[in-house]
């Protein structure tokens, strides 16, 4: 992209109208990393939460190397729930071994279930052993999507220590559950995971059956 259209987009960010600074926003989908992470940073502080929200996911997406101190900053110290849980979402796509001891922090601290469900997804995406005992914790959440990102993020590490405690939600009522179980298996290699994935290749829910006989080829490959 030229030097004259990137121009055109910095000063579309400070428009008045918060649709071209949307707008503007968008179009740096396409722009290296490099170019675009210091517009996108011109965004994070918008006065519209929509775009604020929008600038936060970019930056996991685009960075720099200002980028993860700035999404370490916001996850611990935004007011906004939503930008926390942004924030703890980017750092999983930087994937950088730093983030690992806030994501743990902002796991057991934050008050909010979006903000932990995020870092629990993070931390699959970090795919560093040392989760294993936050996220076997995770699955002892009240909120069912926490214990679906953790379950996600179990296989995304290969945690086969955490098998058996996975294993517990093979009979979840939610689908959604057994469907993540069956996703997860297919990275943990074992006679128990084959076995059960047997059992979820007959679940009633098509996503589910669908998911095991992935795994199982998976396993088998």
């Amino acid at each position: 992209m030229s030097q004259v259209n990137l121009e055109s987009i910095a000063v579309q960010l400070h428009s008045e109208n918060s649709r071209d600074r949307m707008l503007a926003l968008a179009s740096l989908k396409n722009v290296p990393a490099e170019q675009a992470a210091p517009l996108i940073r011109q965004a994070i502080h918008d006065k519209n939460l929509q775009i604020r929200s929008m600038a936060v996911f970019a930056m996991g997406l685009k960075p720099d190397a200002e980028s993860f101190d700035i999404l370490i900053k916001l996850l611990i110290s935004d007011p906004d729930y939503g930008i926390r849980a942004d924030a703890a979402g980017a750092l999983g796509y930087l994937e950088d071994p730093r983030a690992f001891e806030t994501l743990v922090h902002v796991f057991y601290e934050d008050t909010d279930w979006l903000v932990r469900f995020s870092a629990a997804v993070s931390l699959g995406n970090l795919k560093d052993p040392r989760a294993h005992d936050v996220l076997v914790q995770a699955l002892k959440s009240d909120e069912v999507v926490i214990q679906q990102a953790a379950i996600a993020a179990i296989g995304e590490i290969g945690d086969l220590e955490a098998l058996d405690n996975i294993l517990e939600f093979a009979q979840a009522s939610d689908w959604l559950v057994r469907q993540r179980l069956a996703e997860a298996l297919g990275n943990l290699p074992s006679p128990k995971s084959e076995s059960a994935l047997r059992y979820l290749e007959k679940d009633a829910h098509f996503q589910v059956s669908e998911a095991a006989c992935v795994s199982l080829q998976r396993l088998s490959a």
